[in-house]
């Protein structure tokens, strides 16, 4: 075990961690903090017990001499029960977690946690069900103030469960040690959005990811674009569009950007809110509390999808009417037939990975250019940024009926440590929320666009609201797209999103203009 796991990683815990002196029963008196070095002999020879009463926050509790890992240290005799669930389960659903978590989290932890004195028992509960079931079954036990210490949950849950009091901020849950954990410098302000809500951090992320646009190196070259290719706004991006259907290459379709219905949310994530965001606006907006509807951005975002799905014919429309569509275009795009590609960093890993990929391309490194989605001009963007993205994942929140909030944040601390996230990577090349695992992961492997999200993207990123009306108005505006595909124009269809929102959410928590 690496020397940072073995202390307290910065975290503060409480005031359970203090000097405890031992009552002299001879002429030495002896002292001895909780944790620390003990020793049988040494101990019989100062006229020490090796098993004490003594006061440790204002209790008599017995401490002992006790191995730990090897060691002899001064133990807390006392049993911390801790628990953790999460939607994972060994051989089934999420099963990497399941292992990471039974394998390594629980048996390294309660080592770390006796060599610093402490008797930990942690309890993970795995399950494999539908993401809205187990969704429904911790908020159930949250309502009713029982359930796992821990809880891994989406993202996107983080609002609602804030709003209906089932979780709380950590500074309130733990206290404001929980900002001295060394690992927030670790993790950038965007990433940190991910399990925060206003503003506030309610847990920690455990993973993310990044949306780019990939394009195809030859078939750039052939229409006579750079293949550095780098576009700075969306007008870059038809003009390549154009210069690559102008090309005249068989069969090659110029840009793909998802669209419709039947892509589901990845028509909201890899493009449509990608592209909105670079409006400068949010689907939602933490700061009036407002939901987009017929906005000056949607209105935009949909014209991009005219351009390109319209009259134009620089995309596939059939690839986002039909229910194949995405792998259609994965499989177009590794048969060298797609110019241009929005998509996440799983199509790099997962879909075109020569060896393991669902549409291998053997070619990948050397065809395979990406680059950073540009805001509709330079500056447009939110946070006035040139550049912008989107980002999904999870984390973990700690329950705020936690019996012991102190041991808790330290299990949550340990869990998301450098060590922890680079063990739960299990040598994989992905992207984890902590910038030096993510810094050692690309650099061991060398993997050139999973560096380039990490260094370009990330710092940007954003990420979709944790409201309980989220799904339904993704939806609305996945229609809305699907609407242009068919050719109603961009007013009738940016009207029509605007009206189902106001529907969904109330008319008085949208904002037109």
């Amino acid at each position: 075990m690496q020397t940072l796991n073995r202390r307290v990683l910065g975290i503060g815990l409480v005031t359970a961690l203090v000097l405890v002196v031992l009552p002299a029963t001879s002429a030495s008196a002896a002292t001895a903090v909780v944790g620390t070095a003990c020793s049988k002999v040494g101990a019989k020879a100062a006229g020490v017990s090796l098993k004490k009463k003594v006061a440790l926050k204002k209790k008599k509790v017995t401490l002992t001499c006790k191995e730990a890992s090897g060691q002899l240290v001064w133990t807390d005799t006392r049993v911390v029960n801790l628990s953790v669930i999460a939607n994972a389960i060994k051989g089934g659903k999420n099963s990497s977690n399941a292992i990471w978590l039974q394998d390594y989290v629980i048996p390294n932890y309660t080592s770390d946690a006796a060599l610093r004195g402490y008797t930990v028992r942690v309890k993970f509960t795995g399950q494999g069900v539908a993401d809205e079931a187990y969704k429904s079954g911790i908020a159930l036990d949250l309502k009713a103030k029982i359930g796992a210490d821990i809880m891994n949950i989406d993202g996107i849950w983080v609002g609602e469960f804030a709003d209906a009091g089932y979780i709380k901020p950590l500074v309130k849950v733990v206290g404001p040690s929980f900002a001295k954990w060394e690992g927030w410098s670790q993790v950038n302000t965007a990433v940190q959005d991910l399990m925060s809500y206003n503003g506030v951090r309610y847990g920690i992320p455990q993973g993310t990811d990044g949306r780019i646009l990939y394009f195809n190196k030859k078939i750039f070259a052939a229409a006579g674009l750079p293949v550095d290719w780098q576009p700075t706004s969306w007008a870059d991006i038809l003009a390549a569009a154009k210069k690559i259907k102008d090309s005249g290459q068989d069969g090659v379709v110029p840009i793909q950007m998802n669209a419709g219905t039947q892509m589901g949310e990845a028509t909201t994530m890899q493009a449509a809110l990608p592209l909105l965001v670079g409006t400068g606006e949010r689907i939602y907006d933490p700061a009036t509390k407002k939901w987009a509807g017929n906005t000056a951005g949607i209105r935009k975002v949909l014209q991009f999808y005219a351009d390109v799905y319209g009259s134009n014919g620089y995309g596939n429309t059939t690839w986002q009417l039909t229910a194949t569509g995405r792998d259609d275009s994965f499989q177009g795009f590794a048969d060298g037939k797609v110019g241009i590609l929005g998509e996440g960093d799983y199509g790099w890993r997962g879909v075109w990975n020569p060896v393991s990929g669902n549409h291998k391309m053997a070619t990948r490194n050397i065809d395979i250019g990406f680059a950073k989605i540009p805001a509709i001009t330079p500056g447009a963007g939110i946070r006035k940024q040139n550049f912008v993205s989107m980002s999904g994942g999870g984390g973990y929140v700690i329950n705020p009926a936690t019996k012991n909030a102190a041991m808790t944040w330290d299990l949550l601390a340990f869990m998301n440590n450098r060590e922890s996230i680079q063990a739960s990577l299990n040598g994989s090349v992905k992207i984890s929320q902590r910038n030096d695992v993510n810094n050692y992961i690309t650099s061991a492997n060398g993997d050139l666009c999973i560096a380039f999200i990490v260094k370009n993207v990330m710092p940007l990123t954003a990420y979709r609201p944790g409201l309980a009306d989220y799904p339904a108005v993704s939806t609305e505006l996945q229609k809305a797209t699907e609407a242009i595909i068919n050719g109603t124009s961009v007013t009738a269809a940016a009207a029509a999103y605007g009206t189902a929102v106001a529907a969904i959410v109330g008319a008085g928590n949208v904002k037109n203009n």
